[in-house]
């Protein structure tokens, strides 16, 4: 199950974690990151032991989003020691998102 990140804990989770990590910035009203759930709770499954997948809800939190220049959503973005390395703005087939974390891992 994916993590759910927030502007108290994105931080923690993600700024400072040893594991690469994939962060989902969507929100409830969205579409697109519908569609995008079912992969993003798959990527938790097969990274478990790996790397950290999470989502932040940009209606609740909006700090990290506004930093790292969300302006559209779903935006994905991967980070690996503190630092953003790649980014997906809408929805992709789950294949690019496992071959930022394999690239990583």
């Amino acid at each position: 199950m994916a993590v759910e990140i927030t502007d108290d804990n994105f931080e923690e989770l993600v700024l400072k974690s040893d594991k690469p990590v994939l962060v989902d910035f969507w929100a409830e009203w969205c579409g697109p990151c519908r569609m995008l759930g079912p992969i993003i709770e798959d990527l938790s499954d097969d990274f478990a032991d790996k790397a950290i997948i999470g989502k932040v809800d940009v209606d609740s939190n909006q700090q990290f989003a506004a930093q790292f220049g969300v302006r559209n959503i779903p935006t994905v973005l991967v980070f690996k020691d503190g630092e953003m390395v790649n980014r997906q703005v809408g929805v992709a087939q789950k294949s690019v998102y496992a071959d930022f974390l394999n690239a990583l891992v």
